[in-house]
């Protein structure tokens, strides 16, 4: 593969001919930057998932201080977003299938523009719960088509890179939103967390404008029938000319083979009926569960919370690692972008689950060596680290490919709605982990919390290792084959 074929009449060997001149090498191929540039104006929306669901962790104080709501409205703003979102995750299939992934991009934007702005005006707790059930709905839109636009602008050589960067853009819109908090936290509380919210309000307007600027998915204007249109859109996203023939022939073959003019429902009959879909469906549903149930949200949201038990007393101290665990998680996917297109999924995946399960066992047996005891400026160091290493090791591996692995294994007819049913259990976990980590920790322990997202981690390793074949390399109509869903 990637090798030209040998004339059928050229001799095995030749003898070089002095007189002859030396071959002049193959020129290499350039690399396409148009679809890169498409892949992270799309996922730029996703700086504003991260921001809104984050931005909770520091507002709420000035929040509880101004409008007087109590700590258990608090600990529902923060965490019901991600039960809101599923509304916006299973409606993400069905619109993108509708209106296309490039319009489904806009109207999460036009909504993360109405979610803030309704926050920044409230005047009480269900004004609040209105605005976040907004906002909810955009983090749902965005966990399912910003991957799948992504994937599907994108060349095989460098699909695993441009998937991962909406996983980048959510983590740096994590480490904005702590950032906000500590540079607002000086304003009166009336203002400071209103502002912190209003700053959210800004770059959709920007992102929506910019997005109508971009090709649509050349499947889905395939799977729509418009082919010359997909045709179009592949010469300007592919390497070459022959790799742009080669995809469009590969997607025309998966949409004659049943995609096209199917509604929905005859689809899901089909998935039930095929041990190949459902088997794939199983796949993204249990990745997605073991991405959220390990727990990595418990310190994106109760960083500073954590970093009191371990010990660290002053307030700016707290807010100032929060924003050094926001940079770690963010600055990590780094590494899952440089190496997926290489070393490939699955052993990112390995690397990523087996060193999360080592920090959190870390993580726990610091909390349950200094249980009773007031540990420390070593055990407190100690702790950062290990909890640092949990969110490097999530953030290289299991915290951007869910999204890369979920998306290119799906078969094209289910692609948008089976997306939408992982991201759907992804918030549902994520909805699970915020809303119990203090009744967890006040149950078990810290130590006990720790050691129990240790389990799960170990749990998600086997399951990568005994479950998941590599992806690397392989066009999206290739994984029809692989997972024998045509």
């Amino acid at each position: 593969m990637g090798h030209q074929p040998r004339d059928a009449e050229a001799p095995l060997l030749a003898k070089p001919d002095a007189a002859a001149p030396a071959p002049a090498p193959a020129p290499a191929v350039k690399r396409n930057k148009y679809p890169f540039f498409c892949a992270v104006l799309a996922s730029m929306t996703s700086v504003l998932t991260g921001y809104n669901v984050a931005v909770m962790s520091g507002a709420q104080i000035f929040m509880a201080e101004d409008l007087g709501i109590s700590d258990a409205q608090v600990e529902v703003l923060s965490g019901v977003i991600n039960i809101y979102s599923l509304a916006g995750a299973l409606l993400a299939g069905w619109t993108s299938d509708r209106l296309g992934r490039r319009l489904t991009i806009v109207l999460a934007n036009v909504l993360f523009l109405a979610g803030p702005l309704c926050m920044t005006l409230a005047g009480g707790y269900k004004a609040l719960m209105v605005g976040r059930f907004i906002a909810g709905i955009a983090v749902g839109y965005d966990f399912v088509i910003a991957p799948i636009y992504a994937a599907e602008i994108s060349p095989a050589s460098s699909r695993g890179l441009l998937t991962s960067v909406p996983e980048i853009f959510n983590n740096t819109g994590v480490m904005l939103s702590y950032v906000s908090n500590l540079a607002f936290s000086g304003l009166p509380p009336h203002l400071s967390w209103r502002v912190m919210f209003a700053a959210g309000a800004v770059p959709p307007v920007f992102l929506a404008a910019g997005t109508l600027t971009m090709p649509e998915s050349p499947r889905w204007l395939a799977m729509k029938g418009r082919v010359a249109e997909a045709k179009s859109v592949l010469h300007r996203t592919s390497d070459t000319p022959a790799e742009a023939e080669r995809r469009l022939l590969e997607i025309e073959d998966v949409v004659s083979g049943g995609a096209q003019g199917k509604g929905s429902s005859s689809a899901w009959r089909e998935a039930a009926a095929k041990p190949g879909v459902r088997r794939v469906l199983a796949m993204v549903l249990t990745l997605q569960f073991f991405q959220q149930a390990s727990g990595i949200d418990s310190v994106v949201l109760y960083g500073p919370r954590i970093l009191a038990a371990a010990g660290v007393a002053s307030n700016t101290s707290l807010l100032s690692l929060n924003i050094l665990f926001g940079v770690a998680k963010a600055g990590s996917i780094l590494i899952a972008m440089a190496l997926v297109d290489r070393a490939g999924r699955r052993p990112l995946l390995l690397v990523s689950t087996g060193g999360m399960t080592a920090s959190l066992l870390l993580v726990g047996s610091l909390f349950a060596a200094s249980a009773g005891t007031r540990g420390g400026a070593a055990a407190s160091a100690a702790s950062v680290a290990a909890v640092v290493a949990y969110v490097v090791f999530f953030s290289m591996g299991l915290g951007p490919m869910a999204w890369v692995y979920s998306s290119e294994i799906l078969p094209l007819r289910l692609r948008g709605q089976g997306a939408g049913l992982g991201t759907a259990m992804n918030r549902t976990m994520c909805a699970v982990v915020i809303m119990t980590f203090i009744t967890l920790y006040k149950a078990i322990t810290m130590a006990g919390a720790f050691y129990l997202y240790a389990a799960i981690a170990a749990a998600a390793f086997v399951f990568v290792y005994a479950c998941l074949p590599e992806t690397r390399g392989r066009s999206l109509e290739d994984m029809e084959e692989l997972f024998h869903t045509k």
